[in-house]
């Protein structure tokens, strides 16, 4: 049964936590591994140790995720793994993304040139 447009998710529904690039980084990645080094995340993710010690503190504070703090040797290692209410926000952030794309994908087609035209007409 197709949805009443009154029914879709709306943008500002989105969880702020989660939609920032990093965080929604972090959140994806451990979503399909079990666990992931603090320098595997900031390998994967191109960020730097700063920026994602602040995020990954962020979601460790909101209990999206857990860090597990040992030592290797003298070296500290830090572990990262998706909590369960960090994999259920993550889950309705997505639920809501995906209940946008119907409206973007007639944005798309209401934009798209009409066959036979020129999508990008010259003056002159």
């Amino acid at each position: 049964m197709a949805r009443k447009r009154s029914d879709r998710p709306v943008p500002n529904e989105l969880d702020p936590l989660i939609h920032e690039r990093l965080r929604l980084g972090i959140l994806s990645a451990l979503a399909v591994e079990e666990s992931i080094s603090f320098t595997g995340l900031r390998d994967l993710l191109a960020t730097t140790d700063g920026n994602l010690s602040v995020q990954a503190r962020r979601l460790e504070e909101a209990g999206y995720v857990s860090c597990e703090k040992t030592f290797e040797g003298r070296k500290p290692r830090s572990t990262y793994r998706l909590a369960p209410r960090g994999r259920k926000a993550l889950e309705e952030y997505l639920e809501v993304l995906s209940g946008l794309l119907p409206d973007i994908s007639s944005v798309r087609r209401s934009r798209a040139p009409r066959p036979g035209t020129d999508p990008l007409p010259t003056h002159g």
